[in-house]
């Protein structure tokens, strides 16, 4: 037993003790113990001395440390809310009117193009349509086509979107602990991204600056997996990718945040067939490089807590 709420604090220091056969006293037969005793309490009291310092200097290195991620990048489509088959219901019309005007056989159900072209936007996936059957539409009827779509989905979506389950709950928890930035990402048109979001409720979680549309904010129009609306969004905010973290659904739109260097929490959460959750989910990690794969929305801060510990 070691009386720690009494000692007197003592220098660690060794002392020999000189040891006589012929001593018969009672102090003497007591020093080799009385020796051991203090040589255990000194060196007893210096690991406590050493714990406690490294306890503070990890305490106070842990408050000086800014926060691993400070900004989370949430796609929209089918992410934050379950528009995808509802747009693409909107444009399979007009694709498959510029497949009979450039004398195409092939036509699309809003379900068959979701498969073939999820996570593009509509001039991405016209730019996919020309390349695969070979035919090139003039930019004014392209970018008509465009406008058509846009306002045909933006007119859908205003009626029947509805939230991801379990994503506008987050997004609160997220909102009220002003932990982190919150900013939306996605390859849709602004308008129709805005539609979407505010129809759910959810955009009063988002700075209307930080509502990012490849199709939009960007100079040049592009789509994912380009990761240029990452990197745009990034800079615009004022954070490095590294400081990030990404939620996608999908190939190209995990493709684009692994491309703009951000780590990604893969979500599977849409899609309906155990089949085609357990082949994103693979697709996801092994393909996108995402740290995690979230199956529900009230997985999110266990995943996000995952993503946070892999880059500590």
């Amino acid at each position: 037993f070691l009386p720690f709420a009494s000692y007197k604090y003592k220098p660690l220091r060794l002392r020999l003790i000189p040891y006589s056969s012929s001593s018969t006293s009672k102090a003497s037969a007591m020093a080799p113990v009385r020796f051991i005793y203090e040589q255990l309490f000194n060196f007893e009291q210096l690991i406590g001395y050493l714990v406690l310092w490294i306890g503070i200097i990890s305490w106070l290195r842990w408050l000086t440390l800014e926060p691993k991620i400070k900004e989370i990048l949430f796609d929209c489509d089918n992410t934050l809310v379950l528009s995808e088959h509802l747009a693409f219901e909107a444009c399979a019309e007009l694709a498959n009117e510029i497949l009979e005007k450039h004398g195409k056989s092939d036509r699309y159900t809003g379900p068959q193009l979701l498969k073939e072209f999820v996570g593009q936007n509509f001039r991405g996936m016209m730019v996919s349509l020309q390349k695969k059957y070979g035919f090139e539409i003039p930019e004014d009827e392209f970018n008509a086509y465009v406008d058509r779509e846009l306002g045909k989905v933006v007119e859908t979506l205003e009626k029947k979107a509805e939230p991801c389950a379990g994503a506008t709950e987050v997004l609160e928890k997220l909102y009220k602990s002003k932990k982190y930035g919150l900013a939306v990402v996605s390859s849709s048109a602004l308008s129709r991204v805005q539609a979407s979001i505010r129809k759910v409720g959810q955009d009063k979680f988002f700075p209307a600056e930080h509502v990012y549309s490849a199709a939009t904010s960007l100079e040049k129009p592009t789509s994912k997996p380009d990761p240029a609306i990452y990197l745009h969004a990034c800079k615009e905010i004022g954070v490095e990718p590294s400081q990030c973290v990404a939620i996608e659904d999908s190939k190209s739109g995990a493709t684009a945040a692994k491309n703009a260097k951000i780590p990604l929490i893969g979500y599977v959460g849409a899609y309906d067939e155990k089949e085609e959750i357990d082949r994103m989910a693979k697709m996801l990690t092994e393909e996108c490089g995402a740290i995690v794969i979230m199956y529900l929305w009230d997985e999110f801060f266990d995943c996000l807590e995952k993503v946070e510990k892999a880059l500590a």
